[in-house]
């Protein structure tokens, strides 16, 4: 297309086309006719470049502030919608520091929450395992107490059946001795009278 002299005085002729063409061994961007291709980046067959770096130039400022405003305003509140931060523009930007700050100490509350929780949970498991211990303790002494009296009772027992045991031997040794005793009198009062 023709571009009729504009504010800059510069008349170009520019073409567009989103189809690759091959030239020779290699692949351009450009348009196939009868007479031949245009190619659009070859500064010989279009103005297409001088055009596109005027607009570029001229409106790089434009384009650098609607990015700004706009599509990374709109990707920040994103970030932000998305840790839970709520940025609706009406203060002003939120600063990240405030932020990382308060959900900082957020997070921190939270977790010393739960550190108090899970050791209350402790505490009261290992006061109850304490008891069962103590209970379990107190039980075996008791046990063993009753065993241990009935073992004094059964020595005592077998002491004094031991000691009756021996009265008596000696009672039946001093049955024989006496007997013995006898006997042998007798027998010399046999031997004495003849």
């Amino acid at each position: 297309k023709y571009v009729s002299k504009g504010s800059s005085g510069i008349n170009a002729e520019y073409g567009g086309s989103r189809e690759d063409v091959k030239v020779g061994e290699g692949v351009v961007r450009g348009r196939e006719y009868p007479w031949g291709v245009v190619e659009i980046e070859n500064e010989a067959h279009c103005d297409f470049v001088k055009l596109r770096e005027m607009l570029i130039r001229t409106n790089m400022e434009d384009l650098r502030e609607v990015t700004h405003k706009r599509h990374y305003e709109m990707y920040r509140r994103g970030k932000l919608k998305q840790m839970g931060i709520a940025d609706d523009g009406a203060h002003g930007p939120v600063s990240l520091q405030e932020t990382y700050e308060q959900k900082r100490a957020e997070h921190l509350k939270d977790l010393k929450t739960i550190e108090n929780e899970m050791r209350s949970s402790y505490l009261q498991k290992v006061s109850r395992k304490d008891a069962e211990v103590k209970k379990k303790l107190n039980e075996m002494q008791v046990k063993y107490d009753g065993l241990r009296k009935a073992a004094n009772e059964e020595r005592d027992k077998l002491e004094e059946e031991k000691k009756k045991v021996n009265e008596e031997l000696a009672e039946v040794k001093r049955t024989i001795a006496e007997v013995q005793r006898l006997s042998a009198e007798q027998a010399n009062g046999k031997k004495g009278r003849k």
